[in-house]
Protein backbone atom coordinates (compact mmCIF):
# COMPACT_ATOMS: atom_id res chain seq x y z
CA UNK A 1 0.00 0.00 0.00
CA UNK A 2 1.05 3.43 -0.35
CA UNK A 3 0.55 5.06 2.27
CA UNK A 4 2.34 5.31 5.38
CA UNK A 5 1.39 4.80 8.94
CA UNK A 6 2.20 6.01 12.25
CA UNK A 7 5.06 3.85 12.97
CA UNK A 8 6.92 6.03 9.84
CA UNK A 9 6.56 9.21 11.53
CA UNK A 10 8.69 11.20 13.50
CA UNK A 11 6.32 12.54 15.83
CA UNK A 12 8.13 13.82 19.08
CA UNK A 13 8.06 17.43 19.63
CA UNK A 14 5.40 17.82 16.95
CA UNK A 15 1.85 19.12 16.61
CA UNK A 16 -0.28 16.00 14.68
CA UNK A 17 -3.83 17.00 13.40
CA UNK A 18 -5.43 14.04 14.02
CA UNK A 19 -9.09 13.58 11.79
CA UNK A 20 -11.26 11.36 13.99
CA UNK A 21 -14.85 10.17 13.37
CA UNK A 22 -16.79 11.01 16.87
CA UNK A 23 -19.96 11.23 15.54
CA UNK A 24 -21.42 9.88 18.28
CA UNK A 25 -25.24 9.44 18.93
CA UNK A 26 -26.38 11.86 21.91
CA UNK A 27 -29.29 11.79 24.10
CA UNK A 28 -30.27 14.68 26.64
CA UNK A 29 -26.65 16.21 26.01
CA UNK A 30 -24.79 12.81 27.02
CA UNK A 31 -23.27 10.37 24.86
CA UNK A 32 -25.38 7.20 24.50
CA UNK A 33 -22.90 5.13 22.54
CA UNK A 34 -19.09 5.41 22.37
CA UNK A 35 -17.57 2.97 20.36
CA UNK A 36 -16.34 5.64 17.88
CA UNK A 37 -14.79 7.39 20.92
CA UNK A 38 -12.93 4.20 22.51
CA UNK A 39 -11.90 3.28 18.68
CA UNK A 40 -9.44 5.92 18.29
CA UNK A 41 -8.01 6.00 21.75
CA UNK A 42 -4.90 3.48 20.16
CA UNK A 43 -4.05 6.61 17.81
CA UNK A 44 -4.14 9.44 20.26
CA UNK A 45 -2.04 7.15 22.86
CA UNK A 46 0.44 6.29 20.09
CA UNK A 47 1.20 9.75 19.35
CA UNK A 48 1.18 10.94 23.20
CA UNK A 49 3.61 8.27 23.86
CA UNK A 50 5.99 9.17 20.88
CA UNK A 51 5.98 12.78 21.99
CA UNK A 52 3.43 14.37 19.73
CA UNK A 53 0.64 16.35 20.82
CA UNK A 54 -2.80 15.42 19.19
CA UNK A 55 -4.77 17.91 18.12
CA UNK A 56 -8.15 16.10 17.11
CA UNK A 57 -10.61 17.91 13.77
CA UNK A 58 -13.61 15.90 13.97
CA UNK A 59 -17.50 16.88 12.47
CA UNK A 60 -20.78 15.97 14.35
CA UNK A 61 -23.98 15.98 12.90
CA UNK A 62 -24.76 18.32 9.64
CA UNK A 63 -24.51 21.68 10.36
CA UNK A 64 -23.69 23.03 6.22
CA UNK A 65 -20.92 25.29 7.21
CA UNK A 66 -22.65 27.09 10.05
CA UNK A 67 -22.25 27.31 13.64
CA UNK A 68 -25.22 25.36 15.02
CA UNK A 69 -25.07 25.08 18.86
CA UNK A 70 -26.98 21.85 19.52
CA UNK A 71 -23.90 20.56 16.97
CA UNK A 72 -21.26 21.46 19.08
CA UNK A 73 -18.30 18.77 19.65
CA UNK A 74 -18.28 20.02 23.38
CA UNK A 75 -20.85 17.23 24.61
CA UNK A 76 -18.45 14.90 23.55
CA UNK A 77 -15.80 15.89 25.96
CA UNK A 78 -16.57 13.65 29.07
CA UNK A 79 -16.87 10.74 26.88
CA UNK A 80 -13.18 11.72 25.23
CA UNK A 81 -11.91 12.23 28.85
CA UNK A 82 -13.16 9.10 30.15
CA UNK A 83 -11.72 7.01 27.17
CA UNK A 84 -8.38 8.29 27.31
CA UNK A 85 -7.58 9.21 30.67
CA UNK A 86 -5.91 12.09 30.17
CA UNK A 87 -6.32 15.98 29.87
CA UNK A 88 -8.44 17.40 26.76
CA UNK A 89 -9.01 20.72 26.45
CA UNK A 90 -11.60 22.22 23.92
CA UNK A 91 -11.00 24.67 21.75
CA UNK A 92 -14.23 26.62 20.38
CA UNK A 93 -12.41 28.49 17.33
CA UNK A 94 -9.62 28.33 14.70
CA UNK A 95 -8.67 31.44 15.95
CA UNK A 96 -8.50 30.79 19.57
CA UNK A 97 -6.34 27.36 17.92
CA UNK A 98 -4.07 29.81 16.18
CA UNK A 99 -3.22 31.87 18.79
CA UNK A 100 -2.75 29.66 21.46
CA UNK A 101 -3.02 29.97 25.17
CA UNK A 102 -1.53 28.27 28.62
CA UNK A 103 -4.34 25.81 28.82
CA UNK A 104 -4.16 24.39 25.47
CA UNK A 105 -0.40 24.45 25.97
CA UNK A 106 -0.94 22.04 29.19
CA UNK A 107 -3.59 19.80 27.86
CA UNK A 108 -2.69 16.33 27.07
CA UNK A 109 -4.76 16.24 23.56
CA UNK A 110 -6.76 19.26 22.06
CA UNK A 111 -10.47 18.97 20.67
CA UNK A 112 -11.46 21.67 17.67
CA UNK A 113 -14.96 22.41 17.76
CA UNK A 114 -17.24 20.68 14.70
CA UNK A 115 -15.19 21.21 11.44
CA UNK A 116 -18.51 21.46 9.50
CA UNK A 117 -19.26 25.00 11.07
CA UNK A 118 -16.93 26.25 8.61
CA UNK A 119 -18.03 26.39 5.04
CA UNK A 120 -14.45 25.53 3.57
CA UNK A 121 -14.46 22.41 5.15
CA UNK A 122 -17.09 20.48 2.90
CA UNK A 123 -15.99 23.06 -0.18
CA UNK A 124 -12.35 21.46 0.37
CA UNK A 125 -11.33 25.42 -0.50
CA UNK A 126 -7.56 25.92 -0.67
CA UNK A 127 -6.99 29.12 1.17
CA UNK A 128 -9.35 26.97 4.67
CA UNK A 129 -7.31 23.94 2.97
CA UNK A 130 -3.57 26.11 3.65
CA UNK A 131 -5.13 27.18 7.04
CA UNK A 132 -6.14 23.83 8.77
CA UNK A 133 -2.44 22.72 8.25
CA UNK A 134 -0.67 25.80 9.29
CA UNK A 135 -2.65 24.26 12.84
CA UNK A 136 0.08 21.40 12.61
CA UNK A 137 3.12 19.67 11.55
CA UNK A 138 2.33 16.36 10.54
CA UNK A 139 -1.53 15.09 9.32
CA UNK A 140 -2.76 11.94 10.78
CA UNK A 141 -5.97 10.33 9.32
CA UNK A 142 -8.04 8.02 11.61
CA UNK A 143 -11.47 8.50 9.61
CA UNK A 144 -11.79 5.54 7.23
CA UNK A 145 -15.74 6.52 7.78
CA UNK A 146 -15.21 9.94 6.38
CA UNK A 147 -12.86 9.07 3.77
CA UNK A 148 -14.90 8.91 0.79
CA UNK A 149 -15.90 12.54 1.61
CA UNK A 150 -13.12 14.79 -0.31
CA UNK A 151 -13.12 17.64 2.27
CA UNK A 152 -10.71 20.17 3.60
CA UNK A 153 -9.96 17.61 6.72
CA UNK A 154 -10.30 14.20 5.40
CA UNK A 155 -8.45 14.90 1.84
CA UNK A 156 -6.80 18.65 1.42
CA UNK A 157 -4.73 19.13 4.22
CA UNK A 158 -3.37 15.86 3.54
CA UNK A 159 -1.62 16.46 0.50
CA UNK A 160 -0.42 19.53 2.59
CA UNK A 161 1.56 17.85 5.38
CA UNK A 162 3.41 14.95 6.08
CA UNK A 163 0.70 12.62 6.05
CA UNK A 164 -0.59 9.26 7.67
CA UNK A 165 -3.12 6.82 8.56
CA UNK A 166 -3.92 6.43 12.30
CA UNK A 167 -4.23 2.95 14.37
CA UNK A 168 -8.43 2.42 13.04
CA UNK A 169 -7.63 3.87 9.76
CA UNK A 170 -4.78 0.98 9.04
CA UNK A 171 -6.58 -1.71 10.60
CA UNK A 172 -9.66 -0.83 8.13
CA UNK A 173 -7.98 -0.70 4.98
CA UNK A 174 -5.41 -3.77 5.90
CA UNK A 175 -8.82 -5.36 6.76
CA UNK A 176 -10.25 -4.26 3.03
CA UNK A 177 -6.81 -5.10 1.36
CA UNK A 178 -7.08 -8.44 2.55
CA UNK A 179 -11.16 -8.97 1.63
CA UNK A 180 -10.62 -7.48 -1.51
CA UNK A 181 -7.36 -6.29 -2.62
CA UNK A 182 -5.24 -9.73 -2.36
CA UNK A 183 -7.35 -12.07 -0.82
CA UNK A 184 -7.52 -15.55 0.17
CA UNK A 185 -8.96 -17.92 -2.10
CA UNK A 186 -11.95 -19.32 -2.50
CA UNK A 187 -13.67 -15.68 -1.25
CA UNK A 188 -17.16 -15.58 -0.53
CA UNK A 189 -19.73 -12.19 -0.47
CA UNK A 190 -22.47 -11.97 1.29
CA UNK A 191 -24.81 -9.23 -0.20
CA UNK A 192 -28.63 -8.75 1.64
CA UNK A 193 -30.61 -5.91 2.32
CA UNK A 194 -34.07 -4.70 0.60
CA UNK A 195 -33.35 -3.33 -3.28
CA UNK A 196 -30.68 -4.15 -5.83
CA UNK A 197 -30.93 -0.46 -6.96
CA UNK A 198 -29.17 0.62 -4.54
CA UNK A 199 -26.68 -1.90 -4.64
CA UNK A 200 -25.63 -2.43 -8.44
CA UNK A 201 -21.96 -1.07 -8.35
CA UNK A 202 -21.29 -3.24 -5.12
CA UNK A 203 -22.99 -6.31 -7.13
CA UNK A 204 -20.91 -5.08 -10.15
CA UNK A 205 -18.07 -4.67 -8.80
CA UNK A 206 -17.92 -8.04 -7.01
CA UNK A 207 -18.62 -10.86 -9.42
CA UNK A 208 -15.34 -9.87 -11.16
CA UNK A 209 -13.78 -10.48 -7.54
CA UNK A 210 -14.91 -13.03 -5.70
CA UNK A 211 -15.80 -17.20 -6.24
CA UNK A 212 -19.30 -17.12 -4.69
CA UNK A 213 -21.75 -14.21 -4.13
CA UNK A 214 -24.81 -14.93 -1.80
CA UNK A 215 -27.48 -12.47 -2.44
CA UNK A 216 -30.08 -12.48 0.19
CA UNK A 217 -32.88 -10.46 1.57
CA UNK A 218 -35.29 -8.79 -0.83
CA UNK A 219 -32.38 -8.42 -2.88
CA UNK A 220 -33.04 -12.28 -3.56
CA UNK A 221 -36.64 -11.68 -4.66
CA UNK A 222 -35.95 -9.64 -7.36
CA UNK A 223 -33.14 -12.14 -8.62
CA UNK A 224 -35.98 -15.29 -8.54
CA UNK A 225 -38.14 -12.76 -9.99
CA UNK A 226 -35.85 -12.34 -12.65
CA UNK A 227 -35.59 -16.33 -12.99
CA UNK A 228 -39.59 -15.92 -13.82
CA UNK A 229 -39.75 -17.21 -10.21
CA UNK A 230 -43.61 -16.05 -8.96
CA UNK A 231 -42.08 -14.24 -5.16
CA UNK A 232 -45.98 -13.59 -4.15
CA UNK A 233 -46.25 -10.48 -2.11
CA UNK A 234 -43.04 -10.19 -1.46
CA UNK A 235 -40.40 -6.82 -1.16
CA UNK A 236 -39.35 -7.09 -4.97
CA UNK A 237 -38.43 -4.35 -7.57
CA UNK A 238 -39.64 -6.13 -10.83
CA UNK A 239 -38.79 -2.84 -12.66
CA UNK A 240 -34.49 -4.45 -11.57
CA UNK A 241 -35.33 -8.08 -12.97
CA UNK A 242 -33.89 -7.39 -16.62
CA UNK A 243 -30.70 -5.71 -14.64
CA UNK A 244 -30.45 -8.66 -12.15
CA UNK A 245 -30.13 -10.94 -15.04
CA UNK A 246 -27.46 -8.86 -16.32
CA UNK A 247 -25.73 -9.23 -12.95
CA UNK A 248 -26.42 -12.70 -13.23
CA UNK A 249 -24.82 -13.52 -16.75
CA UNK A 250 -21.72 -11.65 -16.49
CA UNK A 251 -20.85 -13.63 -13.52
CA UNK A 252 -21.48 -16.56 -15.51
CA UNK A 253 -19.31 -15.47 -17.83
CA UNK A 254 -16.42 -14.17 -15.26
CA UNK A 255 -16.98 -17.97 -13.22
CA UNK A 256 -18.65 -16.27 -10.53
CA UNK A 257 -21.05 -18.25 -9.01
CA UNK A 258 -24.12 -16.99 -7.85
CA UNK A 259 -26.24 -18.20 -4.87
CA UNK A 260 -29.80 -18.01 -3.92
CA UNK A 261 -32.11 -19.56 -1.23
CA UNK A 262 -33.31 -22.54 -2.60
CA UNK A 263 -36.09 -22.89 0.00
CA UNK A 264 -37.62 -19.44 2.01
CA UNK A 265 -39.59 -18.56 5.06
CA UNK A 266 -42.88 -17.16 3.88
CA UNK A 267 -45.39 -15.26 6.08
CA UNK A 268 -48.54 -13.82 5.37
CA UNK A 269 -47.95 -10.68 7.84
CA UNK A 270 -44.80 -8.80 8.93
CA UNK A 271 -44.68 -8.66 12.57
CA UNK A 272 -43.07 -10.74 15.23
CA UNK A 273 -43.89 -14.17 15.69
CA UNK A 274 -46.08 -14.13 12.74
CA UNK A 275 -47.32 -17.68 11.66
CA UNK A 276 -44.75 -19.05 9.02
CA UNK A 277 -43.99 -21.56 7.27
CA UNK A 278 -40.98 -23.11 5.07
CA UNK A 279 -41.21 -23.96 1.14
CA UNK A 280 -39.21 -24.12 -1.81
CA UNK A 281 -38.45 -21.03 -3.21
CA UNK A 282 -40.11 -21.71 -6.27
CA UNK A 283 -43.25 -22.39 -4.37
CA UNK A 284 -44.25 -18.96 -2.83
CA UNK A 285 -48.04 -18.87 -2.63
CA UNK A 286 -49.45 -16.07 -3.91
CA UNK A 287 -50.56 -14.16 -0.76
CA UNK A 288 -47.20 -14.48 1.47
CA UNK A 289 -44.01 -12.75 1.96
CA UNK A 290 -40.79 -14.20 1.46
CA UNK A 291 -39.17 -12.57 4.58
CA UNK A 292 -36.02 -15.16 5.36
CA UNK A 293 -33.97 -17.66 3.87
CA UNK A 294 -34.40 -21.38 4.60
CA UNK A 295 -32.58 -24.13 6.56
CA UNK A 296 -31.64 -25.54 3.03
CA UNK A 297 -30.50 -22.44 2.17
CA UNK A 298 -28.37 -21.47 5.24
CA UNK A 299 -26.86 -25.31 4.87
CA UNK A 300 -25.72 -24.28 1.62
CA UNK A 301 -24.21 -21.24 2.42
CA UNK A 302 -22.54 -22.83 5.76
CA UNK A 303 -20.98 -25.16 3.42
CA UNK A 304 -19.59 -22.32 1.30
CA UNK A 305 -17.91 -20.73 4.16
CA UNK A 306 -16.59 -24.45 5.21
CA UNK A 307 -14.70 -24.27 1.80
CA UNK A 308 -14.00 -20.76 1.64
CA UNK A 309 -10.60 -19.05 3.00
CA UNK A 310 -12.14 -15.05 2.87
CA UNK A 311 -15.79 -14.52 3.72
CA UNK A 312 -17.03 -10.48 2.91
CA UNK A 313 -20.20 -9.72 4.58
CA UNK A 314 -22.50 -6.47 4.09
CA UNK A 315 -26.51 -6.95 4.55
CA UNK A 316 -28.84 -9.91 6.37
CA UNK A 317 -30.25 -12.96 4.81
CA UNK A 318 -33.60 -11.54 5.59
CA UNK A 319 -36.04 -9.53 7.98
CA UNK A 320 -33.40 -10.14 10.41
CA UNK A 321 -35.19 -7.02 13.13
CA UNK A 322 -38.22 -9.64 13.85
CA UNK A 323 -37.88 -13.06 15.54
CA UNK A 324 -38.32 -15.66 14.08
CA UNK A 325 -36.81 -14.45 10.55
CA UNK A 326 -33.08 -13.58 11.71
CA UNK A 327 -32.98 -17.15 12.00
CA UNK A 328 -31.16 -17.31 8.40
CA UNK A 329 -28.42 -14.03 9.17
CA UNK A 330 -28.08 -15.65 12.59
CA UNK A 331 -27.24 -19.32 11.84
CA UNK A 332 -24.37 -18.33 8.82
CA UNK A 333 -23.12 -15.35 11.36
CA UNK A 334 -22.70 -17.75 13.87
CA UNK A 335 -20.93 -20.48 11.25
CA UNK A 336 -18.52 -17.42 9.78
CA UNK A 337 -17.50 -16.68 13.55
CA UNK A 338 -17.01 -20.35 14.59
CA UNK A 339 -14.86 -20.57 11.32
CA UNK A 340 -12.72 -17.19 12.11
CA UNK A 341 -12.33 -18.56 16.13
CA UNK A 342 -10.49 -21.72 14.55
CA UNK A 343 -8.21 -19.66 12.18
CA UNK A 344 -10.00 -21.58 8.84
CA UNK A 345 -11.68 -17.96 8.02
CA UNK A 346 -10.86 -14.34 7.19
CA UNK A 347 -14.40 -12.55 7.88
CA UNK A 348 -14.78 -9.01 6.85
CA UNK A 349 -17.74 -7.39 7.74
CA UNK A 350 -19.91 -3.59 7.05
CA UNK A 351 -22.59 -1.76 6.70
CA UNK A 352 -25.35 -0.47 9.14
CA UNK A 353 -27.48 -3.41 9.26
CA UNK A 354 -24.81 -5.49 8.82
CA UNK A 355 -23.01 -4.81 11.81
CA UNK A 356 -26.62 -4.58 13.88
CA UNK A 357 -27.39 -8.38 12.56
CA UNK A 358 -24.00 -9.60 13.48
CA UNK A 359 -23.85 -8.17 17.25
CA UNK A 360 -27.83 -9.69 17.49
CA UNK A 361 -26.06 -13.08 16.53
CA UNK A 362 -23.67 -12.33 18.89
CA UNK A 363 -21.16 -12.84 15.89
CA UNK A 364 -19.79 -10.01 15.68
CA UNK A 365 -16.34 -9.65 18.23
CA UNK A 366 -15.13 -13.64 16.14
CA UNK A 367 -14.98 -11.67 12.73
CA UNK A 368 -11.31 -10.83 11.90
CA UNK A 369 -12.54 -7.40 11.27
CA UNK A 370 -16.03 -5.53 11.54
CA UNK A 371 -16.37 -2.34 9.87
CA UNK A 372 -18.41 0.62 11.48
CA UNK A 373 -17.56 3.01 8.37
CA UNK A 374 -20.96 2.68 6.77
CA UNK A 375 -20.70 4.68 3.39
CA UNK A 376 -16.92 4.78 2.95
CA UNK A 377 -17.26 0.51 3.01
CA UNK A 378 -19.48 0.52 0.68
CA UNK A 379 -17.46 2.55 -1.75
CA UNK A 380 -14.62 0.95 -1.42
CA UNK A 381 -16.82 -2.74 -1.74
CA UNK A 382 -17.83 -0.65 -4.95
CA UNK A 383 -14.37 -0.56 -6.25
CA UNK A 384 -14.24 3.45 -5.96
CA UNK A 385 -11.06 5.20 -5.33
CA UNK A 386 -12.02 6.88 -1.54
CA UNK A 387 -10.55 10.35 -1.72
CA UNK A 388 -9.06 10.54 2.13
CA UNK A 389 -7.40 7.37 1.33
CA UNK A 390 -6.15 8.30 -2.40
CA UNK A 391 -4.40 11.89 -0.38
CA UNK A 392 -2.54 9.53 1.98
CA UNK A 393 -1.02 7.63 -0.93
CA UNK A 394 -0.12 10.89 -3.14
Amino acid sequence: MGWKTLDEMDLAGKRVLCRVDINVPVDKGKVTDDTRIRRIVPTVLDILARGGKPVLIAHFDRPKGKVVPEMSLRVTLPALRAALGRSVTFVETLEALEAGTEEQGEADVLLLENIRFHPGEEKNDPDFCARLAGLGDIYCNDAFSAAHRAHASTEGVARLLPSCAGRLMQAELEALEAALGTPKRPVVAVVGGAKVSTKLDLLGNLVEKVDHLVIGGGMANTFLAARGIDVGKSLCEHEMTETAEQIRLKALDLGCNIVLPSDVVVAREFKAGAENETVPATECPDDAMILDAGPEAVKRIEDLFAGAATVIWNGPLGAFEIEPFDTATNAAARAAALLTKAGKLISVAGGGDTVAALNKAGAAEAFTYVSTAGGAFLEWMEGKTLPGVAALEG
